[in-house]
């Protein structure tokens, strides 16, 4: 198994820790990972992105052409990005900010409104835990119990309502 993923937003949406905590889970269940972000100067309301590799074996360039999967949490990135999905790859649409999704026949789409649903959970630092929950849905990549134990050791007991609601919204992206 060889999954290529692509997760890119806005500065400040949290694209990079999706897939930051996508490897981290991943390596903690034995799996081998790559992690390579890209943004500009101006991180915070620029573009970002990070190209993330989990393979059951050992994985020769960390570079992603044609991922299998994509989470573009606005319209910059779905346009750049949405052509290069591998056939029969999943798409994950912020609805709140592609206004426009051009589907294609050959992949799966899943369009939500992750700021609206983040708001609804109390905070939208957790728009990006909401990606996560669809994509242990949708893959079965990682365990919710690994990458809530992931969590719990990265966060400790700096901010105890910030991690429920992490952990809520992933629970709610499983259940979408």
């Amino acid at each position: 198994m060889k999954k290529e993923m692509i997760f890119s937003g806005f500065g400040g949406q949290g694209a990079l820790t999706i897939g930051r905590f996508i490897a981290q889970a991943a390596m903690e269940e034995g799996k081998h990972v790559s992690w390579m972000p890209s943004y500009g100067p101006e991180m915070r309301g620029g573009t970002a992105n990070v190209f993330t590799i989990v393979s059951d074996d050992p994985i020769a360039s960390p570079l992603v052409d044609h991922p299998h999967l994509l989470v573009a949490l606005n319209q910059p990135s779905l346009d750049k990005f949405g052509a290069s999905v591998l056939p029969k790859g999943i798409i994950i649409v912020n609805a709140d900010l592609c206004p426009n999704v051009v589907k294609r026949d050959d992949v799966e789409y899943i369009v939500a409104p992750l700021n609206t649903l983040a708001q609804e959970i109390g905070s939208m630092k957790i728009l990006n835990m909401l990606s996560i929950g669809i994509i242990i849905t949708k893959t079965g990549l990682i365990k919710f119990e690994t990458i809530e134990a992931t969590l719990r050791a990265y966060m400790g007991n700096k901010n105890p309502e910030l991690l429920q609601m992490n952990l809520k919204a992933i629970k709610a992206g499983m259940d979408m």
